[in-house]
């Protein structure tokens, strides 16, 4: 297993050269760190490569790492991570790349390489807020089209910003601030006497 890895690794680097930022092996699979110069020259070759043959887009993600506290909160704070697949060469790919703008994160559309990726990339946008730039329909997918903000961001609030509900006198549905007073949850203990102690 940790024979085809390494195969992979060195595969992975004679074929992507300077464009791969790092290659390592964590949790039993391949993790490549891809330059997003070049993220979409070095996906085409990932899928095309006779040697890496990787034809299917199994995941995208956006991550935030702003409070990450490691190494990566002094890098950039989205990510977009791809889990890959070769069926051809029974392999696991994954890719991390970083969006240069932390303010309007922006990434190529991988959906001409992958047309899995089309709403992958629509939910990462919906989310976090990384805009796919080429995408064909970038437009939210999970929350209504009214919706403020991006909720998988750190710093969105908990309650939100609008609570929607039905007025039955307006005969629709209206928003409104949110009306959730915050409160603080202390849990209760409950402790059984100890037996052949004092009840």
């Amino acid at each position: 297993m940790s024979e085809n890895l390494n195969e992979l690794q060195l595969s992975l680097q004679s074929v992507l050269g300077d464009a791969a930022k790092a290659i390592k092996i964590e949790f039993g699979e391949v993790t490549v760190e891809l330059d997003p110069q070049s993220y979409i020259d070095s996906c085409t070759k990932l899928r095309d490569h006779a040697g890496l043959k990787f034809e299917q887009l199994i995941d995208l993600c956006g991550v935030d790492y702003s409070d990450y506290g490691n190494e990566l909160n002094e890098s950039r704070r989205f990510w977009v991570v791809l889990h890959l697949l070769s069926v051809t060469n029974n392999q696991r790919l994954r890719v991390k790349v970083c969006c240069a703008d932390d303010d309007l994160p922006t990434l190529p559309s991988v959906a001409e390489v992958w047309s899995a990726a089309n709403w992958y990339e629509r939910e990462a946008f919906d989310l976090f807020g990384i805009v796919f730039e080429g995408h064909p329909d970038l437009r939210r997918i999970l929350t209504d089209y009214g919706f403020v903000g991006h909720p998988f961001r750190k710093d969105f609030p908990l309650s939100g910003h609008v609570e929607m509900r039905y007025d039955p006198e307006l005969g629709r549905v209206v928003y409104q601030p949110v009306t959730i007073e915050p409160r603080e949850i202390t849990p209760r203990v409950i402790r059984e006497p100890q037996y052949g102690g004092v009840k």
